[in-house]
């Protein structure tokens, strides 16, 4: 049976799984250029993947034409566009609906194994397995491998730094200082370091004089939060609500350091091979979400001497009472210093 030709490739979720997506799908690229891969996501998530030119964009609205058994409708278009396989991604009912589908109709899928019952273990409080799992990485590149594509991740090369428009010139400003991103939201709140603390780490890097300082989130109370911290300071801009999507990601290409919360900043950062402090709170690097190709020291993690049934869930949702406070056992101290040690 030969080979597929054109690859369906399914992540419907959010922006950081998305986002982890782009260094497997640009090895992949660079492995077997002879096969197209058409990705199907959500219509924001497009600009991700404008820099591949192997890989075309298949809009998913889930919550409106696609809704339900609008699906099949997405896996027919899919079809039409002459895919013969299937990469599942995300594994959901959504997912499994579409490829179970096109399988049905004799097109071979392959579907990401995400370690649910090691997953189950890792977070357990009681009879806890605390080790390394595979990295979400790894399991997306499992998938094509049971496609018969293996890939090897080390092959992996960044895109280079994306062209600054006027507006992005305008905002950044001349300076000689390194430009650092700082993102300091999460979706829930045991993932995120607290504004006070911040603000101590936002003001011990504006002493040194070193730095330009740019802040990312989303939605109104974000920025208005954002601008009240980024009012104290002479080089901190927030950039939340000022740009576009596609300038947002131009603007993190040719950042120098992101400080992100375990959450989508830090996995858009590495995409561009920027380097990537990252705080845990009640989730862990164990369970394989660190950005991608960034090293062990720059995951700094609550103390688990003190909240020993840290992780106590993959996506941060769930925890014992007290346990939303862990992530300020990382003092400010350490943060800035893992910072110094970008450069």
């Amino acid at each position: 049976m030969p080979k597929p030709s054109h690859i369906l490739v399914i992540r419907l979720s959010a922006m950081g799984d998305v986002a982890m997506t782009i260094p497997v799908l640009q090895v992949f690229a660079k492995t077997y250029p002879e096969v197209k891969l058409t990705v199907v996501s959500k219509k924001h998530f497009k600009p991700f993947f404008n820099s591949m030119p192997t890989v075309e964009f298949l809009e998913a609205d889930v919550y409106g034409k696609h809704k339900g058994f609008g699906l099949l409708k997405l896996a027919n278009k899919a079809k039409s566009q002459g895919i013969d396989a299937v990469a599942d991604l995300h594994n959901v009912i959504r997912s499994k609906i579409i490829s179970n589908y096109l399988r049905i109709q004799g097109i071979k899928a392959a579907t990401i194994d995400k370690g649910r019952e090691e997953k189950r273990r890792l977070t357990a409080s009681e009879n806890k397995e605390f080790s390394q799992l595979k990295t979400t990485h790894q399991r997306y590149a499992d998938v094509f491998e049971k496609l018969g594509f293996p890939i090897d991740l080390s092959k992996h090369t960044f895109p280079e730094r994306q062209q600054l428009n006027k507006r992005l010139h305008n905002l950044i400003g001349q300076h000689t200082k390194k430009a650092i991103g700082i993102a300091p939201f999460a979706a829930h709140e045991s993932k995120m370091y607290p504004i006070e603390l911040m603000k101590q780490v936002i003001s011990e890097l504006h002493k040194t004089e070193k730095f330009k300082i740019f802040l990312f989130g989303g939605g109104k109370k974000e920025e208005e939060l954002l601008n009240e911290l980024a009012s104290d300071f002479t080089q901190v801009t927030n950039v939340a609500g000022q740009l576009t999507f596609e300038e947002e990601l131009a603007l993190i290409s040719n950042l120098d350091g992101m400080l992100s919360m375990d959450s989508g900043n830090g996995h858009l950062a590495a995409m561009y091979g920027i380097p990537v402090i990252t705080l845990w709170g009640v989730t862990h690097p164990f369970a394989g979400f660190v950005p991608f190709n960034q090293p062990t020291v720059n995951q700094l993690t609550a103390d688990r001497e003190q909240f020993l049934l840290i992780p106590t869930s993959i996506y941060g949702n769930k925890f014992p009472e007290g346990y939303e406070n862990a992530i300020k056992t990382i003092s400010p101290k350490t943060v800035v210093e893992a910072i110094f040690k970008l450069f």
